[in-house]
């Protein structure tokens, strides 16, 4: 049974503990969209460290629409920050692209912005002294639902073994108003939402990964294929050497 007063309890402790090892003094920040990742790791880093240690960037591409409840909830936890328009810079990039012979397609078009956003938030934090959060969870990490370097990348990363489920029962714990946890995700592409991208909810994607059920063969097969296709994206960069380095120390001692 999913405890979510202790899990939100032992999560800001380790926030606490996290940045007395990795960075006494310093900020979070965090990438602000709105939905309900990227606000409950910003309420976590409030109760951890303080309104005054906690920076949001909000990074909308263009015109976007909801961009209204990212200010909302930067208000709501009274912390600074700013906002950052990314469409000419990703524009920038596609005509660099084009320029030099590559026609962007829809994957360049999905991730880059989300890489742009990860170099905003680092370039953030080295101007103000800070570590960037990393906003992801284990729902949307488990079917790859997330950019290698873009918003998977991060310091420090407070739900990335909780599940959207358990994710909104810590959002509740910690009196966030309703829209905070409840606001239904869009890819900033197509307009769809997640689930609808996904082909399945994350209710019963929850239910798989903590239980290992799922009543629907299809789906099944289908989040063990995007898992499989998608570890390259949660295990470490295979590096060339490493085992033989080991084995070389080991025989010289």
């Amino acid at each position: 049974m999913f405890d979510a007063q202790k899990t939100k309890n032992d999560i800001i402790q380790w926030i606490r503990d996290y940045f007395e090892e990795n960075g006494q003094g310093c900020c979070a920040v965090i990438g602000i969209s709105g939905g309900k990742d990227s606000s409950i790791v910003a309420a976590l880093c409030v109760q951890a460290l303080g309104t005054d240690r906690v920076y949001g960037v909000l990074m909308p591409q263009g015109v976007q629409e909801d961009i209204d409840v990212a200010q909302e909830l930067v208000d709501h936890l009274g912390i600074q920050h700013c906002t950052i328009n990314i469409k000419d810079p990703v524009d920038s990039v596609f005509k660099a692209m084009q320029e030099g012979g590559l026609s962007p397609n829809k994957q360049a078009m999905v991730n880059t912005p989300a890489r742009i956003r990860m170099s905003l938030l680092y370039a953030t934090a080295a101007i103000i002294g800070g570590r960037v959060a990393n906003t992801c969870n284990l729902s949307e990490d488990w079917v790859g639902y997330a950019t290698k370097f873009g918003d998977s990348a991060g310091d420090f990363s407070p739900l990335s073994c909780i599940t959207v489920t358990e994710i909104k029962a810590i959002g509740k714990e910690l009196g966030l108003p309703h829209q905070f946890i409840e606001k239904i995700p869009l890819d900033g592409l197509s307009g769809l939402t997640d689930e609808e991208n996904l082909g399945f909810s994350y209710a019963v994607l929850d239910r798989y990964i903590r239980e290992g059920v799922c009543e629907d063969t299809a789906t099944r097969e289908k989040i063990d294929k995007l898992h499989q296709c998608n570890l390259h994206k949660l295990n470490p960069m295979p590096c060339y050497g490493k085992n033989r380095g080991s084995q070389v120390e080991s025989r010289g001692r």
